[in-house]
């Protein structure tokens, strides 16, 4: 009887000490969950209060008179005559009658964007009906004037220290009083190319450049990879030589992205001729990346096909090919499509290849074709992160928050894509 009790005790305090273990194991994991969150959420903070700034953009209501001597000389508009900045900076001079010097116009011009003259040139020449009239058009300031409104420039500092002047603060406070300083949407953000100027800049280029990207490596990448995955898993004969081929694959997908970037610019653009910093190159390199990504997961989509099912399919007279695309395919494709949707993400946020084909040079006009020169959106976020202007690096970080929304998006496709596809057996 004594023996049983201690034999009793001892396995008691053994549960004991396991439900003890067990509690901190759980403790151990709720607390690095809650610390992974806790970064993630000071990380996505950080990035919307720097980002959410450059969605809006700080315009300059002006009368603007639109005179035929100065743009219709001819009775007709002529482009190449025409000096729309000089109508701007004369609206603008036109709100300060009292200044006269040239430093002080020229100190004044200096509140207006190089792009505002390019505005009112797009305005009259979708309706050339406005020459000879006094239009209030909204004109996009300069970046120091934007950074003054959103708060990035202290007007209490010493005026050595930034980058507008005592008297350029008093002009924008004028026109602000007069309700002529607004913030407006961004639409620059979206529908312009790169540019030289914070106020100008846009991600449309680096948006149309990952797409014709990835339409290239989902074109390629895909149905090759799908093939390859039934090929290895249906068709190929189990012997050193399919061992040594998927030994590689799973190697090559955890090869560092920048190799394939140097076996792009050695093969596609050195010995091919294709021509550096376009889609088309971009699109062969990220298919490379990804295809071993699709072959893995189209292979474990094909495992996961219960074995009765090929069975039931052969013991019916089907043919090896028949069993394979008539019943293996359709019951795997779900898994394919989200194996070829996750190496898509990859693709799209892949930035180190691009860089050793090119795709980092400075390209202002939009894309559009696959040959066209071009660069990407990771591409775009570390030239702007480079750049000394404080205003690029507010459109650094919204250039990140739609790179991350696009990368979001394409992840729920594949959550969703997987949820109402699959199948239980």
């Amino acid at each position: 009887m004594p023996n049983q009790m201690t034999s009793r005790a001892r396995v008691e305090a053994g549960l004991s000490r396991r439900k003890r273990k067990e509690k901190i194991f759980r403790a151990s994991g709720l607390l690095a969950t809650a610390i992974g969150i806790l970064f993630l959420g000071i990380f996505f903070s950080t990035l919307v209060a720097k980002g959410a700034s450059a969605f809006v953009q700080t315009y300059l209501l002006l009368d603007v008179e639109l005179t035929a001597e100065t743009i219709a000389p001819g009775g007709e508009l002529d482009l190449e005559y025409a000096d729309f900045d000089g109508l701007v900076r004369t609206a603008l001079r036109n709100n300060f009658p009292e200044l006269s010097g040239r430093n002080d116009r020229r100190e004044l011009n200096r509140l207006l964007s190089v792009g505002a003259g390019f505005q009112v040139r797009d305005l009259v020449v979708a309706n050339p009906d406005l020459i000879g009239t006094t239009q209030e058009i909204w004109v996009p300031a300069a970046s120091n004037v934007d950074m003054l409104m959103k708060g990035n420039i202290d007007a209490t500092v010493d005026e050595s220290l930034r980058n507008l002047s005592d008297r350029q603060i008093r002009w924008i406070d004028t026109l602000d009083q007069a309700g002529r300083v607004d913030l407006r949407l961004n639409k620059a953000l979206f529908t312009n190319g790169d540019s030289r100027e914070p106020e100008l800049a846009g991600i449309r280029g680096a948006m149309m450049g990952s797409f014709f990207m990835l339409v290239v490596t989902i074109a390629l990448a895909f149905p090759v990879g799908v093939a390859a995955a039934i090929y290895l898993e249906e068709f190929a004969p189990k012997n050193r030589w399919s061992d040594l081929v998927e030994v590689n694959i799973n190697n090559l997908a955890a090869v560092p992205s920048i190799v394939f970037g140097l076996l792009g610019l050695a093969v596609f653009i050195n010995w091919m001729g294709l021509p550096r910093s376009a889609p088309l190159v971009g699109g062969l390199v990220l298919a490379l990346l990804t295809l071993p990504v699709i072959i893995i997961a189209s292979r474990a989509a094909i495992k996961a096909v219960p074995p009765s099912i090929r069975e039931a399919a052969l013991g019916l007279g089907a043919s090896k090919m028949q069993v394979v695309f008539h019943h293996v395919m359709p019951l795997a494709m779900p898994g394919m499509l989200t194996g070829a949707i996750i190496g898509m993400s990859r693709a799209l946020g892949e930035s180190a290849p691009l860089l050793m084909i090119g795709m980092i040079a400075f390209i202002v006009d939009v894309p559009g074709g696959f040959t066209d020169p071009a660069t990407a959106l990771p591409v775009q976020i570390y030239l702007w992160a480079d750049s000394p202007e404080r205003a690029f690096a507010e459109r650094t970080s919204a250039a990140i928050i739609v790179l991350l929304a696009f990368l979001l998006l394409m992840n729920l496709a594949a959550v969703i894509l997987r949820r109402r596809m699959e199948r239980r057996w």
